[in-house]
């Protein structure tokens, strides 16, 4: 095994959470940009809804092959060679004058950060022991939490200096650079590396088989799924169609949203192990953060208080749900770190790409019904909270029948 790198949290923490920033901030582009989108191509809300969310079905439909390939390989090289793909589809994005091309090269970006995320949680894996594990995906998620802010105000400022073309242009040639600081940081090498395929697939059929990522799945599929959607794309045409909101201060409330999120990050990084300790364990503080953020989303449906409140609260609280991705690694060996939690995030991203598009599609049918705008989009929200109160339901039951001991869990 490699020795041990001088400064772990310069030369290996920093250059990955710099990747998350890009991949976050690439992700929610589009929810600033989308009413130049829909002007430029003449776009309804069920093909604004299917173009953004290609980065999502590219993004999740890579999940487990690519939880193999960095359980084999590593995450330094798999990330980033992935990261060239998406400065290419940064580019294609850019260029593109059709739908056809404008989804290709959002599909590419989103199979290009694909990595960013899983191979920070795989090297963190290798380099910091698992007591350090949940406070350590936090304060990566902080920095994703940061290019979701930059992905709100910062963004439409820039909008009319650039365009939204020379910013693809822009945003291309900085992952290009992302992807060499990543490539020129440190290895430690990995035993799975010497594994058969055969066996690495075996790994990933004793994942799935596991009661304990059933335990995780549905409240993470749904729940994050339906954040990264709504925070996305359709939060922000939420706000100005239901809460009437302009652009500019519903751009101003999502990078609000954003800061809340990454604050969560920061005090889950700095507080969960004090938390453990005090008697208040990562599943119980789940739990209770996913809760907390369902009643934000009824509030938001049922308009009980205003946009600049409920959504940053949503996003504050949301913050939470990246302790599944620990608590589901401690449940196997370091070898499976990477098919882990590839096969939960693989759930992350088919639930977000099927509520983002499937929610413009409501809007549209529900519109054609004869509701008015505002009732259409609280109504899709409606069955959006109704699937995720399901999903954290399941979530609930399980962990208590886990602790009671009436089921022994993987």
């Amino acid at each position: 095994m490699n020795a041990a790198v001088p400064n772990p949290w310069t030369r290996v923490f920093a250059p990955f959470a710099i990747g998350y920033f890009f991949s976050y901030l690439l992700r929610n582009a589009n929810a600033v940009i989308s009413p130049e989108l829909r002007g430029d191509l003449g776009l309804t809300n069920a093909d604004l809804g299917l173009l953004t969310s290609a980065y999502l079905l590219a993004f999740g439909a890579f999940q487990l092959p690519l939880g193999l390939l960095l359980d084999r390989f590593g995450p330094r090289r798999v990330e980033a060679t992935l990261l060239l793909i998406c400065a290419a589809g940064c580019a294609l994005f850019a260029a593109g004058q059709g739908i056809t091309q404008l989804t290709l090269g959002r599909a590419m970006i989103g199979l290009g950060v694909s990595a960013c995320l899983m191979g920070s949680f795989k090297s963190f894996s290798l380099w910091f022991p698992l007591e350090r594990q949940a406070s350590l995906n936090a304060a990566i998620m902080a920095a994703g939490g940061l290019g979701a802010m930059f992905a709100s105000s910062p963004l439409s400022l820039l909008l009319p200096l650039l365009g939204w073309r020379g910013i693809f242009f822009v945003l291309a040639g900085l992952t290009l650079g992302v992807s060499l600081l990543i490539f020129t940081s440190p290895e430690k090498s990995i035993h799975s590396g010497r594994e058969t395929l055969a066996r690495q697939l075996e790994g990933l059929a004793t994942i799935f088989k596991s009661r304990s990522f059933w335990r995780f799945a549905p409240q993470t599929t749904l729940i994050v799924g339906g954040f990264m959607a709504l925070q996305g794309l359709w939060a922000l045409p939420f706000m100005t169609q239901v809460d009437g909101l302009s652009r500019e201060a519903a751009a101003r409330v999502l990078l609000m949203m954003a800061a809340a999120m990454m604050v969560g990050f920061l005090l889950i990084a700095f507080f969960v192990r004090r938390l453990t300790h005090a008697g208040l364990p990562p599943a119980h503080l789940l739990a209770i953060g996913i809760g907390c953020g369902l009643i934000m989303t009824l509030g938001i449906v049922l308009q009980l208080g205003p946009a600049w409140l409920l959504w940053p609260s949503l996003g504050l609280v949301f913050a939470v749900s990246n302790l599944a991705y620990a608590l589901l690694t401690a449940e196997f060996p370091v070898e499976l770190a990477g098919r882990a939690n590839t096969a939960l995030n693989f759930g992350s991203f088919i639930g977000a790409f099927g509520i983002q598009w499937l929610f413009g599609v409501a809007v549209d049918a529900l519109q054609r019904a004869g509701l008015a705008t505002p009732e259409a989009y609280r109504a899709a929200l409606a069955v959006v909270l109704a699937l995720q109160a399901a999903g954290w339901g399941w979530y609930v039951l399980e962990t208590r029948r886990a602790q009671r001991g009436a089921v022994k869990l993987p």
